[in-house]
């Protein structure tokens, strides 16, 4: 049951299945939700046995990666109030999920190059993957790449 003064947060379910620690996936999770929008700077986030209960985790899962996320400057706690997403929670969301996309392309490609993959071939493959996700999202979104 929530309580008046507590926030839902609609976040993927987390599965201990997962390559990814529990922890791990909430804090995904909520920086998906702070980098898309849907989390706008100072919202509510919902108490640590809130969203335990909501997720199905333990207390201690949510409360570690709440604090990862104090860390890294996406939330703020303020004493008796809650937790909330920082003015800065979208940009510095954006900034950790970019960084986060050059070293997944820099092994991607030495991947490609270990596996005898020409600088053309690698660049050809890139363009094509990324024609496919521009092109499906700008259509989905309405929107054009420039």
């Amino acid at each position: 049951m929530v309580k008046e003064n507590e926030h839902k947060l609609l976040l993927p379910p987390v599965s201990p299945a997962a390559s990814k620690p529990l922890y791990e996936q909430v804090i995904e999770g909520i920086k998906r939700e702070i980098s898309s929008g849907r989390l706008r700077p100072h919202a509510p986030l919902p108490s640590f046995r809130a969203l335990a209960e909501d997720l199905l985790v333990s207390l201690i899962t949510v409360k570690r990666a709440y604090e990862e996320l104090e860390r890294n400057g996406l939330i703020y706690r303020k004493q008796g109030l809650g937790t909330f997403v920082s003015e800065n929670g979208v940009s510095r969301s954006r900034e950790m999920k970019h960084g986060r996309a050059e070293e997944l392309l820099q092994q991607a490609l030495r991947e490609g190059v270990e596996a005898g993959m020409g600088r053309n071939e690698l660049l050809t493959t890139v363009k094509h993957l990324l024609d496919e996700m521009v092109g499906s999202s700008s259509r989905s979104t309405g929107h054009k790449e420039e």
